[in-house]
């Protein structure tokens, strides 16, 4: 029976609050994958999650690459004999909350403030989870579709067994649709689906003066400490305005979209006065431009700190690319500049930490069609905006390379005032019930 709109829409009505309590229970649950303290919580919230998708009928079971990885999620549900298959994914495991002192409410005990449910996972992403179940749960037995799930256990820790688990359960996660929970909307009242995200690649950077620390006063003035050096060679990564200087790297235009000042000055936490870095439009700097950014320094702690030259220093590079680039050209064009500009003879070392893929999404198609229909129809008429994000979701070329004749829907359940990986992390209660009627009407039409 195909449903209407109101009809799907009353029924998420109906299942919001234990929809709200699944996710809630989930929140409470510490699977910081990143806390080799707490993997059994990892484990504890793999064992939730499945038995949670087993109650609306799936089979369903925890997986591993290996004995030892992260556990993984995969079910499935039979929808009619000969409908097409969606895949949805969501992870289980969440980042660490930090200083508890930060947070106005307890990390993971969800709390409701104003129209929001704040907690570590609340929407990042664990919201995911449970706007898949209330997506099923809401179709119940006239789900038109075969459903599978891949439900990650280590995305927060760069999904390094990903593509051993997508190898090894190919055939229980092959589907014509994947439907990627992990992203977010463009803002309050306004849906959005993700198509393209900036790659990213990590480079630790050394520079070593001396053999060893001197007296500041004796070889001052004549010996460059490592820290002077590494600043110097820093420096050169940046234009006057602030972009990148690092040549060979891929820049491309975005979208037209109206980013205004008042809103990126709120939602950047920018201080008073503050001038933005770069060249273009907003939106191009942060979607379609690469970013070089400096995520950690090594060097003497200015308290209790000596009179002496450093003889080495060290800084981790970060470098968004972007859409069209790749990993190994950003790796090269960075450590080609890097040798180019190291000062005074100094001594250079270079590693490289990680890399993950820039993402452009062709947002064509009958897949794309239903999903903006059903993000129009549960956002009242408000149709999705293509929104480009200028962090990475690496995991995503993982699942266009190993499905490649499927249609990827990059969706989520974030806000501009989510805060996901900081403080305060909070989920935006009225907008997670559209999105959970969202995806019901995707489901089902798609299966039409």
């Amino acid at each position: 029976m195909t449903l209407s709109t109101e009809d799907i829409k009353a029924r998420v009505e109906d299942l919001f609050p234990g929809i709200r309590k699944d996710l809630e229970d989930l929140v409470r649950i510490e699977s910081v994958s990143a806390d080799p303290e707490r993997l059994s919580e990892v484990e504890k919230s793999a064992e939730k999650t499945r038995d949670l998708f087993a109650a609306e009928g799936f089979e369903v079971e925890i997986v591993r690459a290996f004995d030892g990885a992260p556990p993984a999620i995969v079910g499935e549900k039979k929808g009619p004999e000969g409908a097409p298959t969606v895949l949805l994914y969501a992870h289980h495991d969440v980042q660490p909350e930090n200083d508890h002192a930060d947070w106005d409410t307890p990390p993971f005990e969800p709390t409701e403030v104003g129209d929001r449910l704040y907690g570590r996972g609340a929407a990042d992403d664990k919201a995911g989870i449970a706007a898949h179940i209330g997506a099923v749960r809401a179709l119940g037995d006239d789900l038109p579709v075969t459903v599978r799930l891949f439900i990650e256990g280590e995305e927060e820790v760069a999904s390094a067994t990903l593509p051993e688990l997508l190898g090894k359960y190919q055939d229980k996660l092959k589907a014509d649709v994947i439907v990627i929970a992990d992203s977010g909307n463009w803002d309050i009242g306004v849906p959005a689906l993700t198509t393209s995200l900036r790659g990213l690649i990590r480079v630790d950077v050394e520079l070593r003066t001396l053999g060893h620390a001197v007296h500041s006063g004796m070889w001052g003035g004549l010996a460059p400490d490592a820290i002077m050096a590494l600043v110097r060679l820093l420096n050169t990564l940046w234009d006057e305005d602030g972009a990148p200087a690092v040549e060979g790297l891929v820049s491309g235009p975005a979208a037209d979209v109206d980013y205004p000042e008042e809103r990126l000055r709120a939602e950047s936490g920018a201080i008073a006065g503050l001038q933005w870095v770069g060249k273009g439009s907003a939106v191009e700097r942060m979607w379609t431009q690469p970013a070089i950014t400096i995520t950690g320094l090594d060097a003497p702690k200015v308290d209790g700190a000596s009179n002496t030259l450093s003889p080495s220093a060290r800084a981790k590079v970060t470098i968004r690319i972007a859409p069209g680039d790749s990993g190994e050209n950003a790796v090269a064009a960075l450590t080609q500049h890097l040798e180019k500009h190291v000062p005074w003879g100094a001594e250079l070392t270079t590693k490289v930490v990680d890399t993950g893929e820039p993402i452009a999404l062709d947002a064509t198609g009958p897949a794309y069609d239903a999903a903006r229909a059903a993000f129009t129809e549960a956002w009242d008429g408000t149709a999705p905006i293509d929104m480009g994000v200028g962090g990475s979701i690496p995991f995503i070329a993982e699942f266009l390379e190993a499905f490649p004749q499927a249609s990827v829907l990059v969706t989520g359940v974030e806000d501009p005032d989510t805060r996901a990986h900081g403080a305060n992390e909070g989920l935006h209660l009225a907008e997670f019930k559209k999105v959970v009627v969202a995806e019901a009407l995707l489901l089902q039409k798609l299966g039409a």
